[in-house]
């Protein structure tokens, strides 16, 4: 034997301790990477079941106008936008055009799943309650026009004296839901925990039950749940027909008579029980537009878009963390 050929046995050994290194050394990162590679797959996955949505007053304090609103949530990577009749209105008096803003909304690929006016529907006066139904017709038309589906319903008119006859009230939700049949849009019962009516889910979903109607539904928000006093475990009584919209937001440790709408905080960032409201969905199967809906005049201070962004971001963080 040659004494400088290598020895064929320890060539063959190093050889093979070299490929046995090499797979373990691919196994290991394989093993250290596939968790993050799940973790990214479920984010990724519950992110789709959900839309996100920017309610624009979480930026109404920038003072843009409707078609800039647009383009920032956008912009900003959300899936839709919920826009104030306010914002509208003051819109086509300048002279724009519903179409034109269609447009821009259909351009930028954003759903319209929700719309927020304020129709006194529900009050005792037969007059005034009239005019809310010519005005919520008017709202309808319009939004139908943007390509909107559905429409908040609160209690307007009905929030500082006590005592509503919840009955009655379900049969004012129902001639308002008849209107939403004709005009192809769904009116929504709207939590409102300020209010002396329909400050709590049990009496919003009260009223939606008494209306006997198909398209009955209930628009909750995180923020007023805390503020009326509702029991969070309430929302298990519901279901995918009647929780197709949320309005998502968070709120800090602020006992519920002082806490206002200006206190509420981007998702995670207070102390919402936001791990029950997903797992709520999860065990009732819904899957609801989830709308941020925010009126911290901090947040105003901030540019339109960031604001927008963050909140995004730190809503899609809380949906991979709790969903």
């Amino acid at each position: 034997m040659n004494p400088k050929s290598p020895n064929p046995s320890l060539s063959s050994l190093g050889r093979r301790n070299l490929l046995l290194s090499a797979g373990t050394l691919v196994g290991g990162l394989a093993c250290a990477t596939a968790p993050q590679l799940r973790s990214a797959e479920k984010t990724s996955t519950q992110a789709k079941a959900f839309t996100f949505c920017l309610n624009t007053s979480t930026i109404r304090g920038q003072n843009l106008t409707i078609a800039e609103e647009i383009d920032v949530a956008a912009k900003a990577g959300y899936d839709a936008i919920e826009p104030w009749f306010r914002k509208i209105s003051a819109y086509t008096e300048k002279g724009g055009s519903l179409k034109d803003l269609r447009k821009r909304i259909d351009d930028h690929g954003l759903q319209v799943p929700s719309s927020i006016g304020f129709a006194k529907w529900i009050v005792d006066d037969d007059k005034v309650r009239a005019a809310g139904l010519e005005e919520a017709k008017r709202d309808m038309d319009t939004i139908a026009q943007l390509g909107g589906t559905r429409l908040a319903a609160p209690p307007v008119g009905a929030t500082k004296e006590a005592g509503l006859d919840l009955r009655k009230a379900g049969e004012r939700y129902r001639a308002l839901l008849e209107l939403g049949d004709e005009m192809g849009i769904v009116p929504q019962v709207e939590v409102w925990g300020f209010s002396k009516n329909l400050n709590r889910l049990c009496d919003s979903t009260s009223v939606a039950i008494a209306a006997d109607h198909p398209k009955a539904c209930i628009l909750s928000d995180v923020y007023h749940l805390y503020k009326g006093g509702s029991a969070f475990e309430g929302l298990r009584l519901l279901g995918p027909q009647s929780l197709q919209v949320i309005h998502m937001n968070d709120y800090p440790d602020i006992p519920r008579a002082k806490i206002g709408d200006a206190d509420r905080v981007f998702t995670g960032d207070g102390i919402a029980p936001l791990q029950q409201v997903f797992d709520i969905f999860k065990n009732i199967g819904a899957q609801p537009v989830l709308s941020l809906e925010l009126f911290n005049r901090e947040y105003w201070k901030m540019d339109a878009y960031d604001c927008a962004k963050e909140g995004l971001d730190k809503l899609k963080a809380s949906v991979a963390k709790y969903a």
